[in-house]
């Protein structure tokens, strides 16, 4: 079992920038993978970006590439998803989950096997 607690989300305008942190806990050195999705109201989750958590390969959905930034901390098992210049479009509940098989489908949250219970985060135009 992996458990995960999200923080950081929050009420923003737009072009500001948010962190958002995944402490991982349990059987930790199972993880394979750790993403983060989002879900806005009325749409299917979606993924944002994710993180081999050994080698540390980073993945980006097309339409947060260079603007979000996805770290992951082995030692304190936690993993960060730096936000910068955020539009309302990035609207939505974010999730991180944890893939703790090889991972094939990187961007399908139906490959991850474990997730946090999300946090919000709202960006106002």
């Amino acid at each position: 079992q992996v458990q995960l607690v999200e923080s950081g989300g929050g009420l923003v305008q737009a072009g500001a920038s948010l962190r958002l942190s995944c402490v991982a806990s349990g059987r930790t050195s199972r993880i394979n993978t750790l993403g983060w999705f989002r879900q806005a109201p009325g749409k299917e989750r979606e993924f944002v970006s994710a993180v081999t958590w050994f080698y540390g390969t980073t993945y980006y959905a097309s339409s947060v590439r260079g603007r979000f930034t996805i770290s992951r901390d082995i030692a304190k098992n936690t993993a960060s998803l730096q936000m910068n210049s955020l539009k309302p479009v990035d609207s939505a509940v974010y999730y991180c989950a944890a893939d703790v098989q090889t991972t094939v489908r990187t961007m399908d949250p139906r490959e991850y096997d474990y997730w946090g219970q999300g946090t919000q985060v709202t960006v106002s135009s």
